[in-house]
């Protein structure tokens, strides 16, 4: 599935996101190709979350998710998810969820879920940061090195998206300098979405895995274009904090902490445009450089 080719990008990925129920807590997901042939790790993330959500009360929020990526996915085949309903409590419910493709495990998921509840309220103060407007989007940074981008590849690298991303610090992918591993970036979907807030949890989850491994290369003057590197995502983290709204600006604040033995650890909190904390994140990622490899042999 292309979703480059829709006239409705974000309709289209709220569809893939959606997905087919084909048996008690067993669902199909459709995959997209954002160009590298493999299954993007944000898809799979959204859907797993999805599937949960089709088996749980409507009363429960999910408030954090803990997942693993085992296996590459084959974009151009479904995904399977597989629900495992392990605790349903008064307050809190728990699934397990694996993503099988050719008849193997390729992601798991654990991910709980909660009533809503009075309680204790702090948080850390987003950081001031220059807002979206005026920025330029990935997309059009993307346009002004289009003939550095591989031909195989280009048309689905620059065209329309169901979410938009502007870098407040961006980097050029083909020509990174070193610098402090932080990021910064204002995304939103392109339209407005439904008052579901499931629908808002695991467009999230889907967004979240945009840019955050690349974090942990920015001290290295290294980027995931280069030929000998091997960059993916290997774990993933999420806490839902507050409510909020996909289709409004959201601020991303990335940082790698640390970077060894061929994997990077990376964190995030999500703020909304008022300074509210809705989401933090964690991930490691797999940042191998094989010309590094082949010095040591």
């Amino acid at each position: 599935m292309n979703v480059c080719k829709e006239d409705n990008v974000l309709e289209e990925l709220l569809r893939l996101l959606k997905l087919e129920k084909i048996e008690e807590n067993i669902f199909r997901g459709q995959s997209q190709d954002l160009g590298f042939g493999s299954v993007f790790g944000g898809q799979v993330l959204g859907q797993a979350l999805s599937a949960a959500y089709q088996t749980i009360q409507s009363d429960r929020k999910a408030h954090s998710l803990h997942a693993y990526f085992l296996r590459m996915g084959d974009a151009n085949k479904p995904i399977i998810y597989d629900v495992d309903c392990i605790r349903d409590g008064k307050s809190f419910t728990t699934r397990r969820v694996v993503a099988i493709q050719k008849g193997r495990a390729i992601f798991n998921m654990s991910a709980s879920f909660q009533i809503d509840e009075p309680g204790f309220d702090h948080q850390d103060k987003a950081p001031e940061i220059t807002g979206p407007e005026g920025i330029e989007s990935e997309l059009e940074l993307a346009m002004a090195v289009a003939d550095k981008i591989p031909k195989s590849i280009r048309e689905k690298i620059l065209c329309k998206k169901p979410i938009e991303f502007r870098p407040v610090n961006p980097i050029d992918p083909f020509s990174p300098e070193k610098r402090e591993p932080f990021g910064y970036t204002w995304f939103k979907a392109i339209d407005k979405m439904p008052d579901d807030f499931r629908v808002h949890q695991y467009m999230l989850a889907y967004a979240s895995d945009f840019g955050l491994v690349a974090t942990s290369l920015y001290p290295h003057g290294h980027s995931y274009w280069e030929r000998d590197m091997q960059v993916a995502s290997l774990d993933h983290a999420l806490w839902f904090h507050r409510d909020f709204r996909m289709d409004e600006w959201l601020l991303y604040v990335m940082k790698s902490p640390n970077a060894y033995k061929a994997k990077g650890l990376n964190n995030g909190k999500i703020f909304t445009k008022e300074g509210k904390l809705v989401a933090s994140v964690s991930q490691e990622g797999l940042i191998r450089n094989h010309a590094m490899r082949k010095r040591l042999v």
